[in-house]
C-alpha cells in the first residue's frame, strides 16, 4: 500500500492526467506501431510471401565475396557488411566512412545483393541511408518500424519526439504508481456489477497495474534509443574527441589492435560462419569485416540472444586466418556493466530475447499499454463531460486516433498486398495510410455521434482483418500447405491471427449494448 498526503495525491492525479492528455495520443501511436514492429520480421515474411527457410549464412558465400571484392574499388574495402535481404538473399555492402560538409558521418560504397545461386541480382552505389530504404518486398515492415521509431518525422526531430514520449510514459507510470493507494489490491479488483464508469475505471486500473513493469522497461529503453544518437553521441564526441564522431565510434565499437596494412587475402568466411553458428547456437543476424583484404582484417558476427540470455552475442575472428579470437562485448574492448546494459537495451525494448514467445508477451503487454492510454483519455473526458461540452472535439479526436490508427494500419497492409505484384508498394503503402487517415479524420468530425463512428471504425477494421488472408492468396501469396512444407509456419499463423482478431472485434461490437457505446473507450485517471 502506498500512502500519500491528500495534497500530494491530488497533485499526482493532476500530473498523471495532464501528462496523458498532452502526449497521450502520440504515445498511443508509438506503442500501437511498436506492437506491430515487434513482429516486423514475421509481418515482412507473411506479407511478401517469403518461403525460403535456409539462412544465407548457411550457404557457401566465401568465393562469391572474393569475386565481388575484386570488382569493388579498393577505397571501399575499409569495411564490408553482410546481412540477409528479401527471401534469405545475401546483401553485401563494401564501404568507407566519410564526413559530409554538414559534419554528418556517413558510410558510402557499393551494395550488392546475391541470389541463392550466388549471382548478383542488384547493384547500387551511394550512402547507407540512400541504399537501405524501403524496398518492394519490405515496404510494409519498414513503414511500421519507421512509424514507431520516429513517427516519420525527419531526423533528428523524430527521434527526439519519441524520446520525449518515452519520458512522458515514465512520468505517467511513476505518478500512476504513487496514486494507487491499494496497489496490490488493485491488481485483482474488477467490479463487474458496478456502474459502467466504475467498471471501466477498474479495467483501466487493473491493466495499468499489471503493465507497470513493462511501462518502465519500454519507456526507459525507448528513451535510450531516441537520445543515444541524437544527443548522447554528439555530446561525448565533443567532450572527449573534439567532435570527431568517427574517432568515438572506433574507440567504442572498434576492434583494437596494431594496424597492419599489408595486403593479405581474406580467409575462408564459410568456415567463420559455420564456427560462429556452432558457438552461438544460431545463425548470424549480421557480419562485419574491418580492413577487408589486409593482414589486420577482423570479422565480427552478431547473433540474437541464446540459451535464455538477454544480451546478443558477438564473436570476433581474425579475418586473414579465419580463426576465432574471442567473444566480443558490444561496447569497448573488455566486458563491463555499462556494455552489458547497452547490449540488453534492444532485446528488452523489442522483446526478441526468447523468440516468438517473448515477442508474444511483449505484444500482449503493449496491447495493455494501449488500452491503459486509451481508457485513461476516455475516463478523463467522462469526468469532465458535465463541466465543459466544448471538449467534444477532444472526445472525437481520441476516437479518431484510438480506433482510426489501427484501421489505417490494416488499410496499409491491404494496399501492400495489392501493390506487391505491381512492384509499387513503396509508393502505395504510405499513400494508403494517408488516404485512410484523411478519411477517418473527416468522418470523425462529420459523423453525427462519436459512439456511432466508433462502432463503424471497429467493424471496418474487423472486416479488413478478415479479408487480409484471402487477399494475400488472391495476389499470389503462398498457400498454407506450401508455407508449411517450406518450413514457414508464421504465414498460416498470422492468417489465423487476423481471422481471430477480426472475428473477436465483430463479436465485441455486436455484444456491446448501445448504452455502453460511450464506455468502450475509457481513460487515464483511474485513481480519481
Amino acid at each position: 500500500m502506498i500512502h500519500l498526503p491528500k495534497h500530494e495525491t491530488k497533485l499526482m492525479v493532476a500530473v498523471h492526467g495532464w501528462s496523458g492528455i498532452l502526449l497521450g495520443l502520440l504515445l498511443y501511436a508509438v506503442v500501437t506501431t511498436g506492437m506491430a514492429a515487434v513482429f516486423a520480421e514475421e509481418i515482412g515474411t507473411w506479407s511478401a510471401g517469403h518461403v525460403s527457410y535456409q539462412s544465407a549464412f548457411e550457404r557457401p558465400f566465401a568465393d562469391d565475396l572474393r569475386r565481388l571484392s575484386a570488382q569493388t574499388p579498393a577505397k571501399y574495402h575499409e569495411g564490408a557488411d553482410l546481412f540477409e535481404m528479401g527471401d534469405h538473399d545475401m546483401g553485401v555492402f563494401f564501404h568507407r566512412h566519410e564526413t559530409e560538409p554538414d559534419g554528418e558521418l556517413v558510410s558510402r560504397g557499393v551494395y550488392y545483393q546475391l541470389g541463392k545461386d550466388g549471382q548478383v541480382t542488384d547493384r547500387q552505389f551511394g550512402t547507407g541511408e540512400e541504399i537501405f530504404g524501403p524496398r518492394n518486398d519490405t515496404a510494409l515492415s519498414s513503414f511500421l518500424v519507421d512509424t514507431h521509431v520516429r513517427l516519420h518525422v525527419p531526423n533528428p526531430w523524430g527521434l527526439l519526439l519519441t524520446g520525449i514520449l518515452g519520458l512522458s510514459m515514465l512520468v505517467a507510470a511513476i505518478s500512476g504508481l504513487l496514486i494507487h493507494r491499494h496497489l496490490f489490491k488493485d491488481v485483482f479488483t474488477l467490479r463487474r456489477k458496478a456502474n459502467p464508469v466504475l467498471f471501466n475505471r477498474d479495467r483501466h486500473s487493473v491493466a495499468g497495474t499489471w503493465s507497470l513493469p513493462f511501462a518502465f522497461i519500454l519507456a526507459f529503453t525507448g528513451s535510450f534509443f531516441s537520445f543515444f544518437g541524437t544527443i548522447g553521441v554528439p555530446i561525448v564526441a565533443m567532450a572527449a574527441f573534439g567532435g570527431d564522431v568517427q574517432a568515438l565510434n572506433e574507440a567504442v565499437f572498434g576492434t583494437p589492435g596494431k594496424p597492419d596494412p599489408r595486403p593479405v587475402a581474406i580467409g575462408n568466411l564459410d568456415r567463420v560462419a559455420t564456427d560462429s553458428i556452432r558457438r552461438a547456437g544460431d545463425v548470424p543476424t549480421f557480419m562485419t569485416i574491418e580492413n577487408f583484404g589486409r593482414a589486420d582484417a577482423k570479422v565480427t558476427t552478431f547473433h540474437a540472444p541464446t540459451n535464455g540470455g538477454l544480451a546478443p552475442v558477438s564473436l570476433l575472428y581474425d579475418g586473414a586466418k579465419a580463426s576465432f579470437i574471442a567473444t566480443k562485448p558490444l561496447i569497448g574492448p573488455k566486458p563491463s556493466a555499462g556494455g552489458t546494459l547497452a547490449a540488453i537495451m534492444s532485446p528488452l525494448h523489442f522483446g526478441n530475447f526468447a523468440g516468438l514467445l517473448s515477442k508474444a508477451v511483449w505484444f500482449g503487454l503493449g496491447f495493455a499499454m494501449c488500452y491503459v492510454t486509451f481508457t485513461g483519455l476516455k475516463l478523463w473526458l467522462v469526468r469532465r463531460a458535465a463541466q465543459a461540452r466544448s471538449l467534444d472535439w477532444l472526445d472525437r479526436t481520441v476516437t479518431i486516433v484510438g480506433l482510426g490508427l489501427p484501421f489505417a494500419l490494416v488499410v496499409c497492409a491491404a494496399a501492400f498486398l495489392i501493390a506487391l505484384p505491381l512492384g509499387s508498394t513503396v509508393y502505395w503503402t504510405p499513400t494508403a495510410f494517408l488516404i485512410a487517415s484523411t478519411t477517418v479524420i473527416a468522418g470523425g468530425f462529420l459523423w453525427p455521434t462519436s459512439a456511432g463512428f466508433s462502432r463503424l471504425l471497429q467493424l471496418a477494421t474487423a472486416g479488413l482483418m478478415i479479408a487480409l488472408p484471402p487477399l494475400r492468396l488472391l495476389t499470389g501469396g503462398p498457400g498454407w500447405a506450401t508455407a508449411l512444407a517450406a518450413g514457414q509456419p508464421i504465414i498460416p499463423a498470422l492468417d489465423v491471427a487476423f481471422l481471430l482478431a477480426g472475428g473477436w472485434m465483430i463479436w465485441r461490437v455486436r455484444d456491446s449494448r448501445p448504452h455502453r457505446d460511450s464506455d468502450t473507450l475509457p481513460s487515464l485517471q483511474a485513481a480519481e
